[in-house]
């Protein structure tokens, strides 16, 4: 399609049709047909002829909040080249919302393909590219299903992404994870088929700041021996959300060639169930020497974690930082859309919060209240890794992991839920990029180019 054809899609906002400055047949068809900057609402609009000559887009009371509404118009479009004009805000935000909302995940039926934007021409073109192919890796891998993007298929993943971008790779797998000190790794993953392992990428220079990010890389949960019901394994391929959206956000960070030196840990398991899996009740020595009593086999996100948040802290990085879709509690207490954030370092948490709000990436800071410590108690080991009576669990959950990490300048978790249960603006349904571009806008902003 040529340049020519580019139609342009006008943001309007609530009551503000005036703004759009329509020639006068424009403006009458608009008002005949109750447009008034409706936020969602998209109305062709005819030229003299009766040819499309482009669309209107209501942001409602959003105008110029681009990240909130831009993906409504991404997605509701059909194929074509498209510009964008009027009250649509930051440049760079409103070509990155559009673009997510026009996400297909294609590889198992031929959708309707995606419109395609020209960005304008004030926008950053780099960090839209950037920002859109990091949730858009995210997506991908958190949709496949698992009987295609088990373990052994999820390294190929992560080989494949570190060879494109010139990381380093290390691979500890199966009975290597023992002589290698991953006991609670190889323990959660050895009833499977395919081999657990511990994958770690490394890039940069080795004199800039440490950051390393860790993700929970459960390519299925069936609970385990404390298996869970038919409704809560429908989504279990979900569980490596957490290594989707840190592989995402490492994806960015190498784009940008921010001034650290980057380590990712992703801990790849099926939680399965057979002859080997690991019991209620049983007792496992971790990296840190901490042992664990298991109270509920069915939280062995946190079990691998451990282990791998264990040896990043023996480096002392600067910044720590993990996601997990580690547990139901997180959503029980804000949903899917607002994902919960534990830190130790106050500070670094208001500015994540402050990147999130200003990039619609939400984040939300809970607190790491140590008396609730008492709930992982156990008889006969250090600590239990299901909290008991049932009462915040995802705060038990961050406390637990609290207790392998010692060294690090700053330790981050983050509790998502990876998962759009519903469309919503940049967020088509199904799997989702949670916490991505929040955390680079604090790195940006902290290790800038």
């Amino acid at each position: 399609m040529s340049k020519a054809k580019t139609l342009p899609v006008i943001f309007v906002g609530e009551g503000d049709l005036a703004a759009a400055n329509l020639p006068t047949p424009q403006r009458a068809w608009a008002e005949a047909n109750g447009f008034s900057g409706q936020r969602g609402r998209l109305l062709a609009l005819p030229d003299a002829g009766g040819a499309l000559s482009g669309y209107l887009f209501g942001t409602g009371a959003d105008a110029g909040r681009p990240a909130l509404v831009a993906g409504l118009a991404g997605a509701a479009l059909a194929e074509g080249i498209y510009r964008l004009e009027g009250a649509y805000g930051d440049p760079t935000l409103a070509a990155v919302g559009f673009r997510l909302g026009a996400y297909r995940y294609d590889r198992y039926r031929q959708g309707k393909p995606a419109p395609v934007l020209t960005n304008p021409a004030d926008a950053d073109g780099g960090e839209v590219d950037r920002l859109v192919e990091a949730a858009t890796l995210a997506r991908d891998l958190i949709n496949t299903p698992a009987n295609d993007l088990g373990p052994d298929a999820l390294e190929r993943e992560i080989r494949a992404f570190a060879t494109a971008r010139k990381m380093k790779i290390k691979v500890t797998a199966g009975d290597d994870l023992l002589k290698a000190n991953f006991p609670m790794i190889h323990a959660v993953g050895r009833a499977s088929a395919e081999a657990p392992r511990l994958v770690e990428l490394t890039w940069g220079n080795a004199g800039d700041p440490k950051v390393t990010l860790v993700g929970k890389g459960v390519t299925f949960d069936t609970g385990g021996l404390d298996i869970k019901a038919a409704a809560g394994m429908l989504l279990m391929k979900k569980d490596m959300g957490g290594a989707a959206n840190i592989l995402g956000l490492a994806h960015a960070i190498v784009s940008a060639k921010l001034k650290v030196r980057l380590r990712v840990l992703i801990p790849v398991v099926e939680n399965a169930i057979s002859a080997a899996a690991f019991r209620p009740g049983d007792i496992l020595r971790s990296r840190k020497g901490i042992t664990v009593e298991i109270g509920n086999t069915d939280a062995e996100g946190r079990l691998i974690l451990a282990d791998a948040l264990a040896l990043a802290d023996e480096e002392s990085p600067a910044l720590l930082l993990d996601m997990a879709t580690l547990t139901g509690a997180a959503r029980v207490a804000l949903g899917p859309d607002l994902p919960p954030l534990y830190s130790t370092d106050d500070d670094f948490a208001r500015a994540l919060m402050a990147a999130g709000a200003a990039s619609d990436d939400p984040l939300w800071q809970m607190p790491l209240w140590s008396p609730y410590d008492a709930m992982m108690s156990s008889k006969i080991a250090d600590v239990n890794n299901a909290g008991s009576g049932g009462f915040a669990g995802s705060v038990t959950a961050a406390l637990f992991l609290r207790r392998f990490v010692s060294n690090a300048g700053a330790w981050v978790h983050l509790d998502i839920y990876g998962w759009a249960p519903e469309a919503r603006p940049a967020r088509p349904q199904g799997g989702t990029d949670q916490g991505i571009r929040a955390v680079y806008g604090v790195l940006k902003q902290r290790y800038p180019v």
